[in-house]
């Protein structure tokens, strides 16, 4: 099966400095790699809730690039490097982003180290019949 590498129009910096991908799709499945909050430079938003809130708008402008909405996505996972204290600002932020129900699986996982960022997404989805 082929792979297509997806990249936003904007893209920062991050993909270039570390080598990788936004998003792969293969098939009908996108694979999008972790999303933080960074900045165009590559740097990590300070601000915690704005740092989140900028890792889902990272996450739904590579969405947008691969033809698909947060509706298509099926599974997520989101690394917190501070799962205690950071949990009720990424559920609320969240709630502006997700769509009805049914909603996607998700699993929050704590980690000590994500090289600066507090913060990190990442999903699979479905791309649509018509963007395939």
């Amino acid at each position: 099966m082929t792979r297509i590498a997806i990249f936003p129009e904007n893209r920062h910096a991050l993909y270039q400095q570390h080598k990788y991908s936004a998003a792969i799709k293969s098939g009908d499945l996108l694979f999008v790699s972790g999303q933080v909050g960074s900045l165009e430079d590559g740097s990590a938003e300070p601000d915690f809730k704005k740092q989140v809130k900028l890792a889902f708008d990272n996450l739904i402008t590579v969405l947008k690039a691969s033809g698909c909405t947060f509706d298509d996505v099926i599974d997520v996972t989101t690394f917190h490097t501070d799962p205690e204290k950071q949990m009720a600002v990424v559920m609320e932020v969240r709630e502006a982003y997700l769509g009805e129900p049914p909603y996607s699986n998700w699993t929050a996982v704590g980690v000590n180290w994500l090289a600066g960022f507090d913060f990190e997404i990442k999903v699979i989805a479905r791309v649509p019949e018509k963007k395939r």
